[in-house]
């Protein structure tokens, strides 16, 4: 059993409330850091959300807290908000990473199961509702994350990165799982069509990632592909929008396709027809633990007008619908996006 012990201390505080604070875990042997953002609204006596976002590899959560935008969401929405810090692999040359080369024993999911445990006990956190996203390496400790730490995991979303062919393999999802992807199609650290070498896979393609996570949560195997509007005609990419939807409890996987688009994070740097920040917290803050949070449906019953009930549904065709009919909703937004939803009657 690993034994932790705690350290807190201020780094900074802005405004009155707003709080960015460095925390130490001394875990498994190892002083491991991460850095808490604590929105202004943030109350003792309301749980809210809990999100964590990993630096890419080679990265420091104190520059990655910079390099994305997501404080700002998490000032206009309420969530607390994590940056973990990744240790040194002695296999490849010291470098801050999130998944050590082997030979290692080096393990992060239990330090990231750690830092939900210890958060929860000091703060209000909705567990039903914690969520998990990253870049570039970042990214692929997502995978790592949502395929075995499902169980206290909600949904997630993974930026420049595709999954690692052993996570493709091994994945273990325990819920129906929500997941977002921002890709490039011309992303040379990442490619979108996956890496392979001497005939080995390391990386999955973009196309057959999506085809696991649809075919794992029942979505329908066609996905909603919607453009983006191209706001910025000078970053070279544009970016469209492709849903698999009308999964079990609701639950969809959705990819912002950037077409032109290198190993960015959209909307700071590369393509700035998105924000990366703002359409990760839209899609995954739709979602907890059981699937998509309004996921529901009416009955008949349900119905009733006042004192009159309905004896007879009609399609926009003139059809006539019996009990429990499937009934398909399509809502089209005006950013473009296309949420697909269904009522039975």
């Amino acid at each position: 059993m690993h034994k932790f012990s705690f350290f807190f201390f201020f780094l900074m505080t802005i405004g009155f409330s707003q709080q960015q604070i460095t925390e130490t875990i001394v875990y498994d042997g190892e002083t491991r850091e991460y850095i808490l953002y604590i929105p202004e609204s943030y109350q003792e006596n309301e749980e809210v959300p809990l999100m964590f976002n990993f630096h890419g590899g080679n990265g420091y959560a104190s520059d990655w807290i910079l390099g994305s935008n997501m404080t700002s969401v998490a000032d206009l929405e309420g969530f607390i908000l994590v940056f973990p810090q990744a240790l040194a692999d002695p296999n490849d040359g010291g470098s801050l990473n999130w998944i050590h080369k082997d030979p290692t024993d080096h393990d992060d999911i239990y330090f990231i199961e750690s830092i939900i445990d210890e958060l929860a006990s000091q703060y209000m956190i909705d567990q039903s509702r914690v969520y998990a996203c990253g870049y570039s390496l970042g990214g692929e400790f997502t995978y790592e994350v949502l395929c075995r730490l499902n169980f206290r995991i909600a949904a997630g979303a993974a930026v420049a990165r595709t999954m690692q062919s052993f996570q493709y393999n091994n994945c273990n999802l325990e819920h129906p799982t929500a997941l977002m992807t921002i890709l490039g199609t011309d992303d040379f650290v990442s490619p979108y069509e996956g890496l392979s070498w001497n005939g080995e896979l390391y990386y999955v393609s973009a196309d057959d990632m999506h085809a696991y996570w649809a075919s794992f949560n029942n979505t329908d195997s066609d996905p909603i592909i919607i453009d983006i509007p191209n706001f910025n005609t000078s970053d070279g990419s544009t970016v469209e929008r492709k849903t698999w939807a009308n999964g079990t409890n609701c639950v969809s996987v959705e990819e912002l396709k950037v077409n032109g688009g290198g190993h960015d994070w959209p909307g700071v740097f590369g393509n700035m027809d998105i924000d990366s920040d703002e359409e990760i917290w839209n899609f995954v803050s739709k979602h907890d633990i059981n699937g998509l949070i309004d996921c529901s449906s009416s009955s008949l019953e349900d119905m009733q007008i006042s004192e009159k009930k309905i004896i007879k549904i009609i399609d926009v065709l003139g059809r006539e619908l019996s009990p429990n009919s499937l009934i398909p909703l399509l809502f089209i937004y005006d950013d473009g996006s296309v949420q697909k939803s269904f009522k039975i009657f």
